[in-house]
């Protein structure tokens, strides 16, 4: 296999027309090449600086998962935070989790941060929603989202060999017409998401929730939100 480390967009996309297999950090492909073979031509973004980015607005694809720190909204870190082992995270990439891994253990953050992504293609880089990055599985080069007012991340315990462990995330942000919070959780292997606007009351921020898509969770996992919000609202107080 040749490996290409590409150090310009126009160099990766010249990459990608040949056909090299984004790779990411391989965490996820490896064992698959072991068995059935390794592709002729692969590539890594660990090289590409508009890649490696890391702000408390923006994030790269290639940014190894143990690189998000306090530079990034505490949900987005937490979430990286509970990734695996701390193996596992010196070496998996945004990327990759976001693009080539069924957990999608960021998307929940991404989500409540209303990130959007640039992705690159053959014929150049564009901006998309995230719902076309996990549907289509685009080259990720970054993501990036207006800074919120407040975050918060939670992952419950899951069972050894079982389904995806619970994660609940939340987010408000300033808009024009008033704060609003988003809340997305991933259930199993799928994620909900919902967005209401803030208010005083947190029986009517949940109430407004429960008409969202997170009205149709089990009751474990909206007890989770129903805790999230409420720490989360509490602690802005009378913003």
């Amino acid at each position: 296999m040749l490996l290409r480390l590409p150090t310009s967009v126009s160099e990766a996309r010249e990459c990608l027309a040949e056909g090299a297999v984004p790779i990411g950090g391989a965490t996820l492909v490896w064992a698959t090449w072991q068995r059935d073979g390794f592709p002729e031509l692969a590539m890594s973004l660990r090289e590409l600086p508009e890649a490696n980015v890391v702000g408390r607005r923006t994030v790269g694809g290639a940014v190894v998962l143990h690189r998000i720190d306090e530079r990034v909204p505490d949900v987005l870190r937490l979430a990286a935070a509970t990734v695996g082992t701390g193996a596992v995270r010196r070496t998996a990439t945004v990327g990759g989790n976001l693009v080539g891994s069924a957990l999608r253990c960021l998307l929940p953050a991404a989500l409540v941060l209303d990130a959007r992504a640039t992705v690159l293609e053959p014929e150049g880089v564009r901006e998309a929603d995230l719902s076309e990055v996990v549907a289509k599985r685009p080259v990720l080069l970054s993501l990036r989202w207006r800074e919120p007012v407040a975050s918060a991340y939670r992952k419950l315990d899951g069972e050894a060999g079982g389904p995806p462990p619970l994660a609940v995330a939340s987010a408000v942000h300033a808009e024009d017409d008033g704060d609003r919070l988003r809340v997305a959780v991933r259930d199993g292997y799928d994620v909900f998401s919902g967005s209401v606007p803030r208010a005083a009351d947190v029986a009517e921020v949940l109430s407004g929730l429960r008409g969202t898509a997170l009205g149709d969770l089990p009751g474990a996992a909206w007890d989770a939100v129903h805790s999230q919000v409420t720490g989360l609202l509490d602690g802005l107080g009378a913003r």
